[in-house]
């Protein structure tokens, strides 16, 4: 029977940290993954990006199996935390084979190479599936009561970018530190060892914590094939499904050329004034002993002796730490603006200035890191107000095919959209390879070539506001602006009401979550 009792702090972040685990893997696959397979690997750039591309869209089919093993699934513990706990200790292994390198002393063919890290990238992420799928419906069966689950949702966020936070900021310093007397590929798999374990611990610490109160009700459902046919008639969906392919694939894009364009096109000189203005250079090989230094963020040497070192590491997390700072304080003091403006339009006006401050870095020379800095924390400050918003246009998705159908079938709208996440993760990836190769002659054994270099200050630039600017014509296209929604919800306020007299309080004590 479910409860309207609050739910305790204890269960709220542990189930957060859920969340907290997947984003070590989801934002290490943004930022660092297609970079791993090029400089660690030594990949070319097209079988990188088939390795990339393969896995990723694997995953996004694979989603809505796992949805239907899911509500399959019945055990004491009910139906989704069990799979948290299975998956547990399979993706920590994973994750650590994954960022695994073959050493050359094994012998293994180019082949053999590729056949090892399409494995293990389909494995991991075949796993992330099988885990995250029931995590995210755990949230939905925890409580009935509407306040309840958006404080849940509420803790879950701040966890997500606190996990973001920690991998866009500690990741390349613990790599460069620990590939000091070893190689580039012994720091990978030590870092993403501590992840692993990271993800294993909070996985259980998320099973142990909560609990699944709501039990299903039996209905007449309509066919799935009917539901996806209804929703090719649901013009909101097929906007935002192309917004999510776009803004996906704009993140690991980004994430992608934006590591090259800090490790081979911004000046090493100047990245390292501005890190000695913070206080986190030495002369002394042998460290200062500091919090920083054990975490990599102290960059040894002097000035004149920066072709080795981890300078650009710090540099680069700098600036992923500053914007997602500055992301989690725009999101909090922006809460109102999608009440006042309506949610399409905050998000329209975020794509949109989004698109000019990622196009204006191109105009930036090598020396500027002060400027760099600038115009990053300036999109962060763009963009954040979007990611607010981007679920809650989805349930409106869902809402748009109850008003015009009569039913509702959000865990369709749901798994589509997950699809198209996926995907846009997927092409993201592959198509930064695809147009380095094709239109600038990359080589991933010669990154730093005049030609390569002026590829990473396009797709940075240019290419991440294309995306932004499809985003936003996508959003354009979306007739659900205030108006349509305040009235769209109002109606189906009322056929609910006439449907069900009950109130919410009874509805909420027979286990059925109140209508939102």
């Amino acid at each position: 029977m479910a409860t309207l009792q609050p739910l305790s702090f204890l269960e709220k972040a542990g189930y957060s940290a859920g969340d907290a685990a997947a984003n070590l893997v989801f934002m290490s696959m943004v930022l660092f993954q297609l970079n791993f397979y090029t400089d660690v690997f030594g990949l070319s750039a097209n079988t990188a990006a088939a390795i990339l591309l393969w896995p990723r869209l694997w995953d996004a089919v694979f989603d809505p199996v796992m949805g239907v093993l899911a509500d399959r699934t019945n055990t004491r513990w009910g139906k989704f935390r069990p799979w948290v706990l299975w998956t547990a200790v399979p993706w920590a292994v994973v994750m650590v084979l994954a960022y695994t390198a073959p050493d050359p002393a094994w012998g293994w063919s180019t082949g053999m190479v590729v056949a090892y890290a399409g494995i293990t990238n389909t494995l991991l992420m075949t796993l992330y599936s099988m885990n995250n799928m029931p995590y995210s419906a755990l949230g939905g069966v925890m409580t009935a009561d509407l306040n309840e689950r958006t404080k849940l949702n509420s803790f879950r966020f701040v966890s997500v970018n606190v996990a973001q936070f920690i991998v866009g900021g500690f990741t390349l310093p613990l790599v460069a530190k620990f590939a000091q007397g070893h190689d580039r590929a012994h720091g990978w798999q030590v870092t993403m060892t501590i992840w692993a374990v990271a993800c294993l611990v909070l996985f259980l610490v998320t099973f142990f914590t909560t609990r699944e109160r709501i039990k299903p009700i039996q209905e007449t459902r309509a066919t799935p094939r009917q539901d996806f046919a209804d929703l090719l008639r649901n013009g909101p969906w097929i906007a935002l499904v192309a917004y999510t392919v776009f803004n996906f694939g704009m993140l690991s894009l980004r994430g992608g050329a934006h590591f090259n364009y800090y490790h081979h096109y911004v000046d090493k000189a100047a990245m390292f004034d501005f890190v000695a203005a913070l206080g986190l250079t030495t002369p002394d090989p042998g460290g200062t002993g500091s919090l920083a230094d054990a975490l990599g963020y102290i960059v040894h040497g002097t000035r004149d002796q920066l072709a080795s070192s981890n300078v650009a590491d710090v540099y680069n997390s700098l600036i992923n730490m500053a914007g997602f700072a500055t992301t989690i304080v725009v999101i909090m003091a922006s809460s109102g603006l999608s009440a006042r403006f309506g949610r399409r339009a905050v998000a329209t006006a975020g794509f949109g200035l989004s698109t000019l401050a990622a196009c204006a870095l191109y105009a930036l020379p090598p020396t500027a890191v002060w400027g760099m800095l600038a115009l990053h924390m300036l999109g962060a400050v763009f963009y954040a107000p979007t990611i607010a918003v981007m679920w809650a246009m989805y349930a409106d998705a869902a809402d748009y095919s109850e008003w015009q159908t009569g039913r509702r079938f959000t865990g369709m709208v749901f798994a589509t959209i997950g699809f198209s996440l996926k995907s846009g993760l997927a092409l993201g990836s592959a198509g930064l390879l695809w147009f380095l190769a094709g239109f600038f002659g990359y080589d991933t054994q010669a990154p730093s070539a005049p030609n390569a270099i002026e590829g990473y200050r396009v797709a940075s630039s240019f290419g991440v506001g294309a995306l932004f600017a499809a985003c936003t014509l996508c959003l354009l296209a979306n007739k659900l602006d205030k108006p349509t929604t305040l009235r769209m919800a109002d109606e189906l306020a009322e056929r609910r009401a006439k449907a069900q007299p009950a109130t919410d309080d009874d509805a909420g004590a027979r286990g059925v979550p109140a209508a939102a």
